[in-house]
């Protein structure tokens, strides 16, 4: 063979190498992160798929005077957590609209009929004609209308969780502060409105409705401390919440008490390794009770 013919012959060969590792880095790339937004690191167990997690933490708003640094802290410190305790979870750090939506649908889309999911939200919340709406990094809000626009409603997150199909939908809500829009607005509501439940919803949320808190220089809220300490009890998750509620008084002597309201229709039991119970079973029906 000519000596030209061989160098058209290599530079043929390098050009198939090359397309091959391109072709492998780019499914390596897709395959190991299935969400445009971060997942934070952790010591995962091993993983059931009935256990899903969500787990927004939004902390830097343009239009608030400050960031809200504990709220990135609090939501990587849960998604370990939830790690830890055999759960799937997608962590996403300052969230878009567009973000929480495809974040929300990746999570629905997982769903089983015995899924546990839990949902975790910190950030800014306002409510509007008695609704709640969690607000992204990059809403554009003037006035209400733009609230119903640009947020995601906690009760049509609620209701997209029930239609799933999901059995058990537990949700931590930590935005109980004072609207960042309120001065663009004639009149406003402080803090949540209240949430309503539907069967087998337990929802958490960081202060009671029409209550707003400021925020501490502690590395993680007084909400998210009490919550991950109590998740390392064997206790049912019921009592995990309304035990978190207990401890976040006792700590704040009253200035804050979460919100605790449950339609649970089971005992779950996130933990069973820890108690020797089964990880769910049917208890008496108490749908619509607040603790």
């Amino acid at each position: 063979m000519t000596v030209p013919r061989i160098l058209v012959a290599i530079a043929v060969l390098l050009g198939l190498l090359s397309a091959g590792v391109g072709k492998a880095m780019r499914l390596e790339k897709l395959h190991s992160r299935p969400m445009s937004a971060p997942n934070w690191s952790g010591e995962p167990a091993p993983l059931d798929t009935n256990r899903l997690a969500l787990v927004i933490g939004n902390s830097n708003y343009p239009d608030a005077d400050s960031p809200l640094p504990q709220m990135t802290r609090d939501a990587e410190g849960l998604a370990n957590a939830l790690r830890k305790d055999s759960f799937l979870v997608d962590a996403v750090d300052n969230a878009t609209r567009s973000d929480m939506t495809r974040a929300i649908d990746h999570l629905t889309a997982r769903v089983q009929s015995n899924s546990i999911v839990l949902v975790y939200f910190g950030g800014y919340s306002v409510q509007s004609d008695g609704q709640n709406y969690l607000i992204p990094v990059d809403a554009k809000i003037w006035n209400e209308e733009d609230v119903r626009r640009e947020g995601v409603s906690i009760d049509r997150l609620l209701s997209k969780l029930k239609t799933s199909g999901a059995r058990v939908r537990l949700v931590v809500i930590e935005a109980s502060r004072r609207n960042p829009y309120e001065r663009r607005f004639r009149t406003y509501s402080h803090g949540l409105a209240p949430i309503q439940t539907s069967e087998n919803t337990l929802i958490l949320s960081s202060a009671a409705p029409g209550q707003v808190l400021e925020d501490s220089d502690e590395p993680h809220s007084q909400l998210m401390t009490a919550f991950l300490m109590q998740m390392n009890s064997s206790n049912g998750i019921e009592e995990v919440f309304k035990n978190t509620r207990n401890a976040v008084a006792a700590a704040t002597q009253g200035q804050q008490i979460p919100a605790v309201s449950s339609a649970l229709t089971e005992n779950v039991n996130l933990w069973p390794a820890r108690s020797g119970a089964p990880v769910s079973s049917v208890g008496p029906a108490a749908s619509g009770r607040r603790g």
